[in-house]
């Protein structure tokens, strides 16, 4: 574990030293959702109807900013033939990447999901529903990003192609995630929405590890 957690505080460490990247996508995602209001009107109902999906959507969205330079750093300057080249198996470092990106990405998004909450007008029953369906989608949308990060790299326009290889697939956990919100706006049962959120993060953890650790390979060639 000791060169996975090594990598981990070293790209936590990068981000550090460069926080206004962190800082793009939280600024992307409160204006993209201050937006909506304006688009629909503000209507207070109105809002509170489509306040799930528009804060899953742009959460979704100021994902992808960050996804491009989740391997694309390392491969510039030559560090991710090391990371390959490691005697540590290469699966449990790009994990370890995954979760350097979430905590710089997907975490400060929870923090402020809250303050969208409230001026989109979502029911306050409906907030520990939200923020547990963006702690258990946030991290799987990290490890599928990773794959389409780690077929695109090197690529010719890479950063036009990464969103069309990996929006399709994070319809899925876009569909269960309002699906619970929405639920608990209602007073409905919110389990089975969060126990398949949570199905989809356990199956995208082996299926992200091995499918980008792959192309990483490829791409080190």
């Amino acid at each position: 574990m000791s060169p996975a957690l090594a990598l981990l505080a070293r790209d936590l460490r990068l981000a550090r030293r460069a926080p206004q990247d962190a800082l793009t996508i939280v600024v992307f995602f409160v204006l993209a959702a201050i937006l909506f209001p304006f688009g629909i009107g503000p209507e207070p109902a109105l809002l509170a109807r489509v306040a799930a999906g528009v804060i899953w959507v742009t959460a979704l969205l100021a994902t992808l900013l960050g996804l491009e330079r989740l391997f694309r750093a390392d491969h510039e300057d030559g560090s991710l033939d090391l990371v390959v080249l490691s005697p540590a198996p290469l699966e449990l470092l790009v994990l370890a990447k995954c979760a350097a990106h979430w905590l710089v990405t997907g975490l400060p998004l929870i923090v402020v999901s809250p303050l969208l909450a409230a001026m989109l007008n979502l029911p306050a029953a409906a907030l520990p529903t939200l923020i547990a369906s963006l702690a258990l989608g946030t991290p799987a949308l990290s490890l599928v990003g990773a794959i389409g990060a780690a077929l695109t790299l090197g690529a010719r326009r890479g950063g036009a192609l990464l969103p069309l290889l990996v929006l399709p697939h994070f319809i899925p956990i876009l569909i269960f995630a309002v699906a619970a919100v929405e639920a608990g706006a209602a007073g409905l049962a919110v389990r089975p929405h969060l126990l398949l959120l949570g199905a989809l993060l356990a199956f995208a953890l082996p299926v992200a590890a091995f499918a980008a650790s792959a192309a990483l390979r490829q791409a080190a060639q």
